[in-house]
């Protein structure tokens, strides 16, 4: 029986090559597999019926939208993930969505191998590999651009010779990665670190230097999952969608920064992420309201090293899915409304509101009514401090 592999498909140039580059490096039947997590562009019949065009034996598209806002967009919202506090991981959540409709592909199909685009110098290529042999540890992986060394010039010479039904225009200067999440651009004139990036670069977002008016948004949670939007019932697909356009239109989202790779080095990445910047806004805030004091803070730990563990790839992990159990806990009374403001690339957070809050008027106010009891500060001092107080008189003899 021939081999078979399973090429994770975009539809561009470079994964249309590799269709007959593996058939012929390889002598392997390809099967291509492309998964819609919401990256715009074209028809996924078009894609599909143009991997069968390319060479491949078998061609599946899948519409993942729901499934990646769902299982893998709102793990992130409830753990309010910023990598490096700023990066709320747009490429890292979609690689395990694909990665598993791969590994069902092959299953499937009875293929052995399973083959990415990626290069040998990005983070795509662990997270592709390491959920892979996570989920399937007998499968192997290979990447042509990373192991047979080819280039964007050997993919035109490739394209043309074949007459494959692929255009070989000239290629954009920047690397663009894209799904609802947001949209990652590297590469190009970005690359030196001193050049501030230009609009033409911009997709998801409008310039939040143009006057405009001030868009009032209420954002509802339940458990920590977005229910509503101004009180109208939405899928978490949808929150992303709709917060994509409002808190786009406002220019909030963008981000310019230099990362720390997983392979060791630092790369100038420019994002837009607006409806997950506002949706982490919000939700950040209505924790703030609802969770008692000690979570919140060991929570905050968690966050961050649940976020490192999506950035490095690492999604299928015992750990990821233990911090999983976690957050998900700490978010069982996160319910309630958090109204922003969105103007200025800013999403401000105008007001909060939740039945199950832990914010106590009559014991906040200084004003009359005021339930707190003050003669007990005294006491509560000189307790707390009592340890340092004996440190300090044996540090000062």
């Amino acid at each position: 029986m021939t081999e078979r592999v399973v090429l994770a498909y975009s539809g561009g140039l470079d994964t249309s090559v590799a269709i007959g580059w593996i058939a012929e490096e390889t002598g392997a039947e390809v099967i291509a597999v492309a998964v819609d997590v919401g990256q715009g562009g074209e028809d996924l019949d078009v894609i599909r019926k143009r991997a069968l065009a390319c060479g491949a034996v078998e061609a599946e598209v899948a519409d993942a939208r729901d499934e990646f806002a769902e299982e893998y967009c709102l793990p992130a919202i409830k753990a309010n993930a910023l990598y490096m506090d700023r990066y709320p991981l747009v490429s890292a959540l979609s690689r395990p969505t694909i990665v598993k409709h791969l590994v069902a592909a092959a299953r499937k199909h009875g293929a052995a191998t399973v083959a990415h685009g990626c290069t040998g110098k990005g983070n795509d290529q662990v997270r592709f590999e390491s959920g892979i042999v996570a989920l399937a540890p007998d499968l192997k992986c290979i990447a042509p651009v990373r192991d047979y060394a080819m280039t964007r010039d050997t993919a035109i010479a490739f394209c043309e010779e074949k007459k494959l039904p692929i255009a070989t225009t000239k290629k954009s200067p920047y690397s663009i990665d894209q799904n609802v999440f947001g949209r990652a651009v590297e590469t190009g004139f970005l690359e030196d670190i001193w050049n501030g990036p230009i609009e033409d670069i911009y997709e998801y977002t409008q310039n939040p230097a143009t006057p405009r008016e001030a868009d009032e948004v209420v954002i509802s949670f339940k458990a920590g999952v977005p229910v509503a939007i101004d009180g109208r019932p939405v899928t978490v697909l949808q929150a992303i969608q709709q917060l994509n356009e409002r808190a786009g239109a406002q220019g909030i989202g963008r981000i310019d920064m230099v990362e720390d790779r997983l392979v060791g080095i630092k790369s100038r990445e420019v994002y837009e992420a607006p409806g997950a910047i506002a949706l982490i806004t919000a939700h950040q805030e209505l924790e703030n309201v609802t969770v008692e004091r000690e979570l919140a803070r060991y929570k905050r730990q968690v966050e961050q090293r649940w976020g490192e563990l999506v950035y490095d790839g690492l999604w299928f992990s015992p750990l990821k899915r233990a911090l999983d159990g976690f957050i998900n806990e700490a978010n069982q009374q996160v319910d309630g409304d958090i109204r922003m403001t969105l103007h200025g690339g800013r999403a401000v957070v105008t007001g909060r509101r939740s039945e199950s809050s832990l914010y106590d008027f009559n014991l906040a106010t200084y004003d009359t009514g005021d339930t707190f009891d003050q003669s007990a500060a005294k006491g509560f001092i000189d307790i707390y401090s009592l340890s340092s107080k004996i440190a300090a008189k044996r540090d000062l003899t």
